[in-house]
């Protein structure tokens, strides 16, 4: 018989990447998540539609919970449910009070695991391009809380001793007493040229470094607005070296991007701009609406044997398509003989993924261009094409082919149309580019300029100095309807030629 488990599991640091993979599989299987306030909430993306998430923030927003309410919370959680993960920022292990919950647990028989995480410090000083031992300066570590609880009646932290520690000292939650931690330590001795760096939002695109002497360290983190969340290292290994700082060497560090998608564009673009350095904001201002369940095409499904070409336009049309083919109770040998042609290289991705290969790509990835060079190949007179794709598609693709004696057919398998957005969605985002603090925004479609400008101005996006990066033609025409210009549009017409091209720009 299944028990009731609480699983500890370390988040990580800030990057969501840096989860254990056990800590991972756990969240997928969790029936509720009782998470900190520092845990990165794009780890719960991959919870299951109906797991309980519960933000248990300490010391910030309407109603910050107490140690005690979180430990209730538990027992009520585990009386509710046979899965619960406690997800805490980093290791469980370090200054989490994870030792009191266990305790929690013990006395009320329930059963629990603890799955370890990649500790603040030694992200910190992985993304920072430090070591936190070095066989040369350095072969000791010492992790030691900044902030010790307020009830005690004296410091448990030898000062003594680590003035004298000739490794590296590791601080967390130290921001709040940084001024008071460096005098204690230069009161006992320790040299007022230590090296000493502070490492804000450690691991996340907003990753900020200030390095000094520990004599100077908390007036250089005052200068330069250095805030918690924040690790110290102090020690001989504390020394900025720009040669291994490989974070900042990324192609997109230090940029802000908006990008208006919908929501799993956004997750997908995300990933692979957050990997590249940007700091990415997104705002699903489309909502994506599988037709691929309707009685049109699960007639046209049922007969793909009959035309010469299947036509696909996007990862979307051959998701929607393929999934509702094997719902019907068929798979890639229901197109037999008939030959599939994809707009682009992402779309023909996604049909091998389905196990099909794609028997025509052009060279440009636009539905005018899928004409002409399919035309070119082969005379289209006679033969009958299927179109699977948006419902908002342009119609040049058609137009073309029914101009050289095609038999079209056209199925839409989604549509795409404007998102209904919160203020909580929005006004972020406004008060970001009011500030000028957004270096661009990306639009990957005409109909994603077009949702975006419903909910933001113009005149909005026109004052915030962001730059306009656009997918191809159509998208910028569209811009251009606005007076938008856009400062560059992608050579290939792709997400990954987007993202190209921005990288190139910056290089």
């Amino acid at each position: 018989m299944h028990k009731t488990k609480i699983y500890f599991v370390g988040a990580g640091p800030g990057d969501p990447a840096l989860i254990t993979l056990r800590g991972a599989q756990l969240l997928r299987q969790a029936d509720c998540v009782i998470y900190d306030g520092l845990v990165n909430e794009a780890l719960l993306e991959d919870c299951r539609p109906n797991c309980e998430c519960l933000c248990v923030r300490k010391r910030t927003g309407e109603k910050p919970f107490t140690q005690e309410q979180i430990n209730q919370l538990l027992l009520e959680k585990a009386a509710q449910y046979l899965t619960v993960v406690r997800l805490k920022g980093g290791d469980p292990g370090f200054f989490g009070r994870t030792a009191e919950e266990v305790q929690t647990c013990l006395h009320a028989g329930v059963d629990f695991e603890i799955v370890p995480g990649v500790t603040a410090a030694s992200a910190a000083a992985a993304y920072s391009g430090m070591f936190l031992t070095d066989r040369q300066f350095s072969s000791q570590v010492l992790f030691v809380t900044g902030q010790e609880a307020p009830d005690k009646n004296e410091s448990s932290i030898d000062w003594d001793f680590l003035a004298g520690f000739r490794g590296t000292i590791a601080f967390y939650m130290a921001m709040s007493h940084l001024e008071q931690i460096a005098t204690a330590l230069l009161a006992n001795g320790k040299p007022a040229d230590t090296p000493a760096a502070v490492i804000q939002n450690a691991s996340l695109p907003q990753q900020r470094l200030v390095h000094a002497s520990l004599e100077k360290i908390a007036a250089v983190c005052r200068q330069e607005g250095i805030e918690a969340p924040a690790i110290v290292l102090i020690g001989p290994t504390a020394v900025y070296r720009e040669e291994t700082d490989w974070f900042r060497r990324r192609p997109l560090a230090g940029r802000t991007v908006l990008i208006a998608r919908d929501e799993e564009g956004n997750r997908s673009l995300s990933r692979r701009l957050n990997e590249l350095g940007a700091d990415v904001l997104g705002l699903p201002v489309l909502a994506v609406q599988n037709f691929a369940a309707t009685g049109a095409a699960d007639a046209v499904l049922n007969r793909l044997e009959e035309f010469d070409w299947v036509v696909f336009t996007s990862r979307r049309g051959v998701e929607f398509s393929l999934e509702r083919l094997r719902q019907l109770g068929k798979d890639a040998r229901a197109f037999g003989r008939t030959r599939i042609a994809c707009i682009g290289p992402e779309t023909a991705r996604a049909l091998g993924e389905y196990g099909l290969r794609a028997d025509f790509v052009p060279t440009t990835f636009t539905g005018q261009a899928l004409a002409e060079e399919l035309s070119a190949k082969e005379p289209p007179a006679g033969k009958k094409f299927l179109l699977l794709r948006s419902a908002i598609a342009p119609d040049d693709l058609p137009k073309s082919l029914l101009r050289q004696g095609a038999i079209v057919e056209e199925v839409s398998s989604y549509t795409v149309e404007p998102a209904e957005l919160s203020a909580r969605q929005i006004e972020p985002i406004l008060e970001r580019l009011s500030r000028r603090k957004i270096d661009w925004i990306l639009f990957a479609s005409s109909s994603a300029v077009s949702a975006f400008l419903k909910v933001v101005s113009k005149e909005t996006v026109l004052q915030s100095g962001a730059k306009i990066a656009s997918i191809g033609p159509s998208t910028t025409r569209r811009l251009l309807e606005e007076n938008l210009p856009a400062a560059l549009e992608a050579p290939v017409h792709t997400l990954e030629g987007l993202t190209e091209a921005l990288i190139q720009y910056h290089d």
